[in-house]
């Protein structure tokens, strides 16, 4: 039983008799001399869909639930619904948008290390890599001698999330950015 501290995002945790997929964490330090961190977490139902937001302490101990982590590889998107298909045995995971969208903003046909998150039989959640690589389809033209400096420039990327990039970055070139931190890590090697 790991503590509250320990937890990651898509963590499966079994808390009041249901199963919980944990969303996003966010930690805060309150002031005084009592110390510990306090955890607030949104998590989703398993079985329902519904999303509790609740507080723990970093000592306070949650079950994990059985879960299963595979390979998976986005195939297509039939109206609100988006299929995954297992890389090894080709199964189809599918998900409501509305479930994946925080997601959907890294992925394409060409994302490589998606894990699909299987709880019981169920297909919970999504497991992004750290990096994703993307193509810019709109930037402001690139400067020369943006390189010499630190500043950035917004440009959407082929699945239309907006990150900044260098000034030196121009549309049509591949990069490759951090998902936890939206943020702009290098130029991506070619395909």
């Amino acid at each position: 039983m790991p503590k509250a501290s320990e937890l990651k995002k898509n963590t499966a945790v079994e808390y009041n008799g249901n199963v919980y997929v944990i969303k996003t964490i966010d930690r805060s330090v309150p002031q005084g001399r009592a110390g510990g961190s306090i955890y607030r977490m949104r998590m989703y139902d398993v079985a329902t869909g519904n999303k509790i937001d609740e507080t723990f302490k970093d000592s306070d101990m949650l079950n994990l639930a059985d879960l299963t982590r595979r390979p998976a590889k986005f195939s297509y998107s039939d109206g609100d619904e988006y299929v995954f298909m297992d890389n090894e045995d080709y199964t189809s995971y599918i998900f409501n948008k509305e479930r994946i969208e925080e997601e959907l903003q890294f992925i394409n046909e060409d994302t490589n290390g998606v894990m699909v998150v299987i709880v019981g039989e169920t297909p919970v959640a999504l497991d992004l890599p750290a990096n994703v690589d993307l193509d810019i389809i709109e930037t402001d033209p690139a400067l020369k001698g943006g390189s010499a400096t630190a500043r950035t420039k917004p440009a959407i990327l082929s699945t239309g999330v907006t990150v900044q990039v260098p000034e030196h970055i121009s549309t049509g070139e591949r990069i490759t950015i951090s998902v936890e931190d939206r943020k702009f890590v290098s130029r991506a090697d070619s395909k």
